[in-house]
């Protein structure tokens, strides 16, 4: 069930009145016409072989109004990466599969490195940071969402809802963030965001009195979800953090960048 609560200075899109997702996608593929939509799935090699992404790329199938899907796959040598092709090749979409640790790829990081523009860190930062610089270069998305791999619970649901306050025509919005309760077994998950970022941030703010940047983080629900969309005409201004700070620092960019007027976050699962 969820609530009316607006927190903060973040606009918050409630699942209210549980809407059936093909209502949803029947929106999203008359807004694609005009704003071609995109996804992006930073994943390790390792999770080719677990249960979560096999149900994943499942539910994509049926998704009717993505132009183009971007994996970025980390730690896979040659055999691993042909697996990965012969994985993903059931998906209907156009995709692309860059290969982060492949020769082309490590050319074109060497080729940065020389003029000190690479990233520093391997981490799902730098993953990132390379499929979105494939999403600027193909130019075929210009709204594209992100989200994990590991995801057990996935439904397609939650990709549209992510990815339909940037995409609806008369939102404004360049930024969403999803949230969601996470719990398992009788027990409270999301504990790094319930023990760790949110009381840290109140404590900043006690300390240090208010601050736009401070209320702002504090504004969202699950601060270190990794699933959010955004306008490429955002992503061609904020600089992307090449290491575990994705979270974080994308949204801290957002906000250098925008006005908060022009961030929500959505409520995009029942359970995470």
């Amino acid at each position: 069930m969820s609530d009316f609560f607006q927190n903060g200075t973040v606009t918050t899109f409630h699942n209210i009145t549980d809407r059936p997702v093909e209502e949803l996608e029947k929106e999203l593929c008359e807004f694609s016409k005009k704003r071609p939509l995109g996804l992006i799935l930073p994943s390790l090699f390792s999770e080719l072989e677990g249960e979560a992404l096999a149900k994943i790329v499942e539910e994509l199938k049926d998704v009717p109004y993505l132009s183009e899907i971007v994996i970025g796959l980390d730690k896979a040598n040659k055999e691993q990466f042909e697996y990965a092709k012969e994985y993903f090749s059931g998906l209907p979409q156009n995709f692309k599969i860059v290969w982060n640790d492949g020769p082309r790829m490590q050319a074109i990081t060497e080729k940065l490195r020389t003029k000190d523009l690479a990233p520093k860190e391997r981490g799902k930062g730098s993953n990132v940071w390379n499929c979105y610089g494939y999403i600027l270069a193909s130019q075929k998305a210009e709204v594209v969402a992100l989200h994990d791999c590991d995801v057990v619970t996935y439904d397609r649901s939650l990709l549209a809802r992510l990815i339909y306050p940037v995409a609806h025509p008369t939102f404004n919005f360049v930024f969403s963030k999803g949230y969601y309760p996470r719990y398992a077994d009788g027990k409270l998950n999301g504990r790094a965001s319930r023990l760790l970022v949110t009381p840290l941030l109140r404590a900043f703010k006690g300390v240090l009195g208010e601050d736009e940047l401070l209320t702002y983080l504090d504004s969202f629900r699950y601060p270190l979800a990794g699933e959010f969309a955004m306008d490429v005409d955002c992503l061609k201004e904020i600089r992307i953090p090449s290491d575990w700070g994705l979270e974080i620092g994308v949204m801290s960019e957002v906000l250098r960048n925008y006005s908060n007027r022009s961030v929500c976050q959505v409520d995009i699962a029942d359970v995470y």
